[in-house]
């Protein structure tokens, strides 16, 4: 194991992380029984969602750079 597999694993929790901690829009009944009428409606995220989302965006784009930088080390290695 190299120094990348270790971040990938803590940013991998990370993102387990800053996932659990966002709240969901809808609930699970409205998905059954087809009461949610306004599903696609424009919403602005505000406040601690907005820093919860773009936090999610970037940990998962650091994921995904250091699985190819992982996965390009242990090929050469």
């Amino acid at each position: 194991m190299n120094i990348a597999d270790y971040f990938v694993l803590v940013f991998s929790i990370l993102m387990i992380i800053v996932v659990m901690l966002q709240t969901s829009k809808d609930d699970i009944n409205d998905a059954f029984n087809g009461s949610k009428t306004d599903l696609f409606k424009d919403q602005k995220v505000r406040g601690a969602e907005l820093v919860l989302q773009r936090a999610t965006i970037v940990v998962a784009i650091f994921f995904v750079a250091l699985v190819i930088v992982s996965v390009f080390l242990h090929t050469t290695l």
